[in-house]
């Protein structure tokens, strides 16, 4: 029986409006063994969201007793709320051979390939801005001034893409997934990630 190999630490960004969640849930449902990381945060749980599935809900003083601690695998702070990754949970998976999928601000993964260079970094985005700023405007949550604030955020941070390995467009979904998919199947037999089965060879 063949060794098991170590899993991948996949860092999921894209801008507001590129449709992550999506992909994220379609990708969920092909062959590559993938679990979505769960992140904590300091801010208020919003309704229908569920403590430990959608984040880890906890306070500032809490968060920032756990930073003191090294709990994070990098945190970052937006506005007054924290939002930051547990390290070991992510660790026992990859451990046990599941690729970890990070779905994090543009701030948050730069902080993640800061520790974890590794890492193999995914940047989602649509087809054009004009299709960003249809699905933006597709919500109807938000006011005027909000939807312009996250059109100058997703531009910058559209800005930011060089800075990762690999860009999908998600334009149409099923094609989107299928390439994540084929991403993380050919990172994993990279030989940095075989390695350790082929020495039992040699």
């Amino acid at each position: 029986m063949a060794l098991k190999t170590k899993g991948l630490l996949v860092v999921f960004s894209g801008p507001s409006g590129s449709g992550k969640d999506t992909v994220l849930a379609e990708l969920k449902k092909r062959p590559v063994n993938i679990k979505q990381s769960i992140s904590m945060t300091t801010r208020p749980m919003r309704d229908g969201e569920v403590d430990g599935v959608d984040y880890y809900f906890t306070d500032v003083q809490s968060f920032e007793k756990l930073i003191e601690e090294d709990y994070f695998l990098e945190y970052v702070k937006y506005g007054e709320n924290y939002y930051g990754t547990p390290k070991k949970k992510i660790m026992e998976l990859m451990d046990e051979g599941v690729n970890v999928v990070l779905k994090i601000e543009v701030e948050g993964g730069g902080n993640v390939r800061k520790v974890f260079p590794e890492a193999v970094s995914i940047f989602i985005v649509p087809p054009s801005i004009e299709a960003l700023k249809s699905r933006l405007m597709g919500r109807g949550t938000e006011s005027e001034e909000t939807f312009r604030q996250r059109i100058e955020i997703a531009q910058t941070e559209l800005k930011r893409a060089a800075e990762y390995d690999y860009v999908v467009i998600n334009d149409d979904l099923l094609v989107c997934a299928d390439d994540v998919c084929d991403i993380i199947k050919a990172e994993a037999h990279r030989y940095k990630n075989m390695k350790c089965l082929v020495d039992t060879m040699i």
